[in-house]
């Protein structure tokens, strides 16, 4: 049976993959492709695992031509915009792209392309200026300007049946410049770009690590602009006067509840037994004395772990108030 369309199928309808062991059937192999390629998601990625599919079962389970080619041309572009150095050819219709190493000092470029020859500038990526300085790029081009085109010829035909986008909806990607819509669904501003794998801050456009969102930035996890510099500035502020009592009162209600629940738990555990434990085969005395032994370890290594906790805890905080809130305030 196979697992995506729970279907009884014989053997040989069951590819192999190098990249695992999990099998499907080839037809819905072949549609999971063909939606992945389709949507630009280059590597794809097992249906069942997080495994990247090799090129040459992508190749062998792809039905159409076109669809290997888009294949070869997504995976390569997923290659070269992971390179700083990469350039893109800015004239209409015109994907090429240029190696630019060592071209920051004499930035004019051209595009090697037969029949296409555009010189363009190095730094701010647009047609070559030779008699002025770089023009800032929109981070944000709305697609209701006349001179905004769509991407591809698919999406005009979509958009022609649906609502227009807003501009605050369509960005670009910080590392490769690509258009990248959220729907404003109330989910999360952690971005990944299908294109060059960035991971970014839908509201401040910058690539982000794990505790981008629990920094003093104005950026929330959830929100739809970050916050004002006043508002970041008086929750920098009240973060700064009130983490001793916050800290304290924490402290204060941790260190009674782990030194005393754990023992109380250990104990309502043991007592209780679990699926496959001798509790029936024992003793009143055999249960008392094995709760009683289960409560005085506890009782033992509560305030273990009750040091611990403080200790290591109360002074990373410290050290995030005033140390990564303070340096962002003086900023």
């Amino acid at each position: 049976e196979c697992p995506l369309c729970l279907l009884p199928q014989p053997p040989e309808a069951f590819p192999s993959l190098a990249s695992c062991s999990h099998r499907s059937c080839w037809a819905c192999l072949q549609q999971y492709l063909c939606l992945a390629v389709s949507e630009s998601r280059v590597p794809v990625s097992c249906p069942h695992c997080p495994a990247v599919l090799q090129p040459s079962d992508v190749h062998r389970l792809l039905p159409e031509p076109a669809l290997r080619d888009k294949y070869e041309e997504f995976l390569l572009r997923r290659l070269l915009v992971a390179d700083p150095s990469t350039r893109w050819c800015p004239a209409p219709d015109c994907s090429y792209a240029v190696f630019a190493h060592g071209c920051a000092e004499c930035p004019r470029l051209t595009c090697g392309r037969e029949g296409c020859g555009t010189e363009f500038c190095y730094h701010c990526r647009q047609p070559w200026h030779p008699d002025g300085p770089c023009a800032p790029v929109p981070l944000a081009p709305s697609l209701t300007t006349p001179t905004s085109q769509p991407a591809q010829p698919e999406e005009l035909a979509h958009g022609e049946a649906l609502a227009q986008p807003e501009a605050e909806d369509i960005k670009v990607c910080p590392r490769c410049s690509a258009f990248i819509m959220k729907i404003n669904d109330g989910s999360c501003n952690r971005m990944n770009c299908t294109v060059c794998g960035c991971l970014f801050c839908w509201l401040c456009l910058q690539e982000i690590s794990d505790v981008h969102f629990l920094s003093p930035s104005g950026c929330t996890f959830w929100g739809k602009r970050p916050w004002s510099r006043t508002r970041r500035i008086l929750w920098q502020l009240g973060m700064m006067l009130g983490a001793p009592m916050v800290i304290s009162l924490a402290a204060g209600v941790a260190v009674p509840v782990i030194t005393i629940g754990i023992p109380i738990y250990m104990g309502r555990k043991v007592l209780a037994g679990g699926p496959g434990s001798r509790r029936s085969s024992l003793s009143g005395c055999q249960q008392c004395l094995s709760v009683t032994s289960s409560v005085l370890l506890s009782l033992f290594v509560s305030p273990i772990i009750t040091a611990l906790t403080v200790g290591v805890g109360v002074p990373l905080v410290l050290t995030y108030v005033y140390g990564t809130v303070v340096l962002s305030l003086c900023r």
